[in-house]
C-alpha cells in the first residue's frame, strides 16, 4: 500500500542494468571498504529491492567479475569466426585484443576493481574460477586447431601463457595509464608469438631486407 506523495515503485526501476549497479557498488566499496558494504546498501543506493539485486548477481563479490566473465563469452565467440587459414597464434592475439578495447579513461575505474580484486581475501579467492575460465577458453580453440583435447599438454600450455601474457600486459597498461590496453596486449602477445626472441642487434641496424631470417607476426 502506498500513500499519495509517497509512492515507491517495486522491483528493478527503469533504466537499472548490472553496469550501473557495478558502478554503484564501486563508489560504495570506495566509501565503505568491500567488507563494510551490504548488498542491502548496495540495492538501496539503486532504488531496488535485495531479491531484484540477487536477479543480477549471486554476491557482491560477482558483480566484480561480470565483465571479465562477459570477455570470456566474447572470446568463444570470436574464436568461432576465425577462418581456418589464419595461424594459431595469429588468431589468439587478434581474438584477445578484439576482447579487451579498453582506453586511458578507463583506468581509475579499473584500478580500483583491481585492487578490491587482489587486496580483500574474499574477493582473491574466487580469481581462480575465473582465470581459468578465460584459459580454457584459448585452450579450447588450440585443442581444436590441434585435433585434441583441451587438456592436452599443448593447448592447455597456450591456454595458460596466453592469459599470462595478456595479464602481463593489463598490468604494465594500468601503471602506465598512456594510451590504448590493445597497444599493449599487440606487443605482449607479439612476443609470446615468437617465442620471446630478442632481436639481433646488429640485423635491427641494417637496411629491411638484410637483417637476419626472423619471422614477421
Amino acid at each position: 500500500m502506498t500513500e499519495q506523495g509517497n509512492t515507491r515503485t517495486r522491483g528493478r526501476p527503469r533504466g537499472t542494468s548490472r553496469r550501473q549497479l557495478e558502478l554503484i557498488a564501486l563508489e560504495l566499496f570506495t566509501e565503505r571498504g568491500f567488507e563494510d558494504t551490504t548488498v542491502e546498501q548496495i540495492a538501496a543506493a539503486a532504488g531496488i529491492s535485495e531479491r531484484t539485486f540477487f536477479r543480477y548477481f549471486p554476491s557482491k563479490g560477482e558483480l566484480l567479475w561480470y565483465q571479465f566473465d562477459d570477455e570470456v563469452a566474447a572470446l568463444r565467440g570470436l574464436f568461432a569466426t576465425v577462418a581456418d587459414d589464419v595461424p594459431l597464434m595469429t588468431a589468439v592475439r587478434r581474438v584477445v585484443i578484439a576482447a579487451n578495447v579498453y582506453r586511458a579513461e578507463d583506468v581509475p575505474e579499473l584500478r580500483t576493481r583491481m585492487h578490491l580484486l587482489a587486496t580483500v581475501p574474499g574477493l582473491a579467492a574466487t580469481a581462480g574460477a575465473h582465470y581459468d575460465a578465460w584459459e580454457r577458453a584459448v585452450a579450447e580453440f588450440a585443442a581444436r586447431r590441434m585435433g585434441g583435447a583441451a587438456d592436452d599438454l599443448v593447448p592447455m600450455a597456450v591456454g595458460r601463457a596466453t592469459l599470462a601474457t595478456a595479464r602481463a600486459a593489463f598490468d604494465a597498461w594500468l601503471g602506465r595509464a598512456d594510451g590504448d590496453l590493445t597497444v599493449y596486449l599487440d606487443r605482449a602477445l607479439a612476443a609470446l608469438a615468437a617465442g620471446f626472441a630478442v632481436p639481433d642487434p646488429v640485423a635491427a641496424e641494417l637496411p629491411a631486407g638484410l637483417g637476419g631470417g626472423g619471422d614477421g607476426v
